[in-house]
């Protein structure tokens, strides 16, 4: 803060350098700062941004060192022990060692690697640099990510298999972002209960002919197929009802993580998934067939899609996550999934714009990856027949089978269908 001499006692506006700009700042003029933690013992302390390259010089271990807040051409080779970021010169270590065992397997090589050689070549020096300034922009854009979720879920960010960094092209939303030529009708009632789950007939499922959805711990207990009615904002009830599941957001800490076996970006969960539990929402822009139409071509040719039918009732509109989406963007398909959709009706009660919800199949161990069906079906039999298509299937390709291009799955499940489409 900084403040003016000419205005009010009191008076101050937001500076625009970080504190810790500030401290760099002070240790390059060499001026102390007791507001801001800068004394003579730690006057001449520097932050370190990464490290560069390593070499042994008789017993003395060196590191070439990128200063936080100075250009490459400041580098400087300091002795290990002058160095404070253990986590710094841990990850370095972890990524040498890494590429050195990869290097090994690529050449067929079978032998031990040394942990740490006396002096790097250029090539394996340039790549650590790369994966230090990869790893930066990954924290950047983890960092986004957090401020911009609503949910109480934390995102982290992992790639330790190659040197993809951020998409590009992607924008974190929270809920459904609507489309040219969509028309949304919010609610204009609710239920007046004062206790949702005891009085299931008259809540706002039973207003809808339906039971109530979830049982005392929040679990879904209805099977697939058949809608969800959530309690709204004009419902009486607070936030704690226990008809408002989905509405509360992602709970579940989950890293968004680089696949080792080519499927691009995955999701994996970081706490353990009780069988039957909201993990997410699928949120994208909603959009109408026939653009969906458009858009599934492009996609398609691609060898990639976002598109995810809204066809409760009808085939109106398309629900596009390629560009505007959250943390479902990355969840991939598998042939055996763990995630199953349902069909959630809260602030907006048109029955051809249901929200798209995930439930945990099963129990989901702590770190094991999140997945949902792409073709996802669901039993006729089981379903509300009078209203619900049978068919989960994400839209936007060719209705003749003949006209799509086969999009091998790599799953890896024993019942595996080998084609995604």
């Amino acid at each position: 803060m900084a403040e003016f001499s000419n205005a009010k006692r009191g008076c101050s506006v937001h500076c625009l350098s970080s504190e810790s700009e500030l401290q760099d700042l002070c240790r390059e003029e060499q001026v102390c700062c007791a507001v801001l933690g800068v004394t003579r013992k730690n006057l001449s302390d520097f932050e370190v941004e990464y490290l560069c390259d390593y070499k042994r010089v008789q017993e003395e271990e060196l590191y070439l060192v990128k200063w936080k807040y100075y250009p490459d051409t400041d580098c400087t080779w300091e002795p290990r022990h002058h160095l404070k970021c253990y986590n710094l010169l841990k990850q370095f270590h972890r990524d040498l060692e890494r590429e050195l065992q990869r290097r090994v397997k690529a050449t067929g090589g079978k032998r031990v690697v040394a942990r740490c050689p006396r002096r790097l070549d250029q090539s394996l020096s340039h790549y650590l640099v790369l994966k230090a300034k990869q790893r930066k922009r990954l924290r950047l854009w983890e960092q986004q990510l957090n401020v911009k979720r609503s949910h109480p879920g934390l995102i982290l960010v992992e790639n330790e298999v190659d040197l993809e960094g951020p998409p590009r092209d992607f924008v974190y939303i929270n809920e459904y972002k609507v489309g040219e030529g969509v028309a949304v009708s919010q609610v204009s009632g609710g239920c007046k209960c004062r206790d949702c789950f005891s009085n299931d007939g008259g809540c706002c499922p039973g207003a809808f002919q339906h039971k109530m959805a979830y049982n005392e711990e929040g679990q879904v207990k209805i099977k697939a197929g058949f809608p969800i009615y959530e309690c709204n904002s004009w419902c009486r009830c607070g936030p704690s009802c226990p008809n408002r599941i989905v509405q509360k957001g992602i709970q579940y800490k989950l890293c968004i993580f680089r696949t080792s076996n080519g499927r691009g970006w995955g999701v994996r969960t970081l706490e353990k998934i009780r069988k039957n539990s909201f993990v997410m929402e699928y949120v994208g822009e909603i959009i109408t067939s026939e653009e969906a139409e458009r858009r599934g071509q492009i996609y398609d040719r691609q060898g990639a899609t976002y598109l995810f039918d809204l066809d409760y009732v009808e085939d109106v509109y398309t629900v596009d996550a390629a560009r505007y989406g959250n943390i479902s963007h990355f969840v991939n398909h598998s042939c055996k999934p763990n995630l199953q959709v349902y069909n959630v009706f809260i602030d907006n009660l048109d029955e051809r714009l249901p929200r798209i919800a995930f439930f945990a199949t099963r129990t989901i161990r702590t770190g094991e990856e999140l997945t949902f069906d792409y073709n996802m079906q669901v039993d006729p039999v089981d379903a509300e027949s009078t209203k619900m298509d049978s068919n989960f299937g994400l839209a936007g390709l060719p209705s003749s089978p003949k006209k799509r291009v086969r999009v091998e799955c790599k799953c890896g499940v024993n019942s595996c269908r080998k084609y995604l489409f």
